[in-house]
């Protein structure tokens, strides 16, 4: 692993209000040396990106349970881009069926994580795929 830390900002978007998964999440990447800014839950796409810019996040991470990641997940995409932010790596995890996982991965994101999924295993992905990243782009 590099010196430089991988910034990820964990973000509950739309109503649903359980988060002990995006917190348990959140708290995975910090023991694996990554800076997480946990946005707490109910927060709308643009709050996300806007977030997301200000916090200057190599990673956006999304945790949603309430099945609107058909709407949301996409919405957020398109706020980080308005934003500048289409290169940050895009994550999510939840209760998402297999062909909306695989929709949402031709549409930008990069892995979707379902129920279940070890917890190392998430960090291991995004450390991986952050060192690809940095590599190509010679940081």
């Amino acid at each position: 692993m590099s010196q430089k830390k991988i910034r990820v900002l964990v973000a509950k978007p739309g109503l649903d209000g359980h988060d002990r998964g995006a917190k348990t999440v959140a708290s995975v990447l910090r023991d694996h040396g990554m800076e997480v800014i946990y946005t707490g839950l109910h927060q709308t796409p643009e709050m996300i990106a806007e977030t997301a810019m200000q916090e200057d996040v190599d990673v956006v991470g999304l945790s949603i349970l309430s099945g609107a990641h058909m709407s949301l997940f996409p919405r957020v995409r398109s706020e980080l881009e308005k934003r500048g932010l289409g290169n940050v790596l895009l994550v999510g995890g939840g209760i998402i069926p297999g062909d909306d996982m695989k929709s949402l991965e031709a549409q930008g994101y990069a892995k979707l994580f379902g129920p279940g999924t070890n917890t190392d295993e998430i960090a291991r992905y995004i450390q991986a795929e952050m060192e690809r990243r940095w590599k190509l782009e010679g940081a």
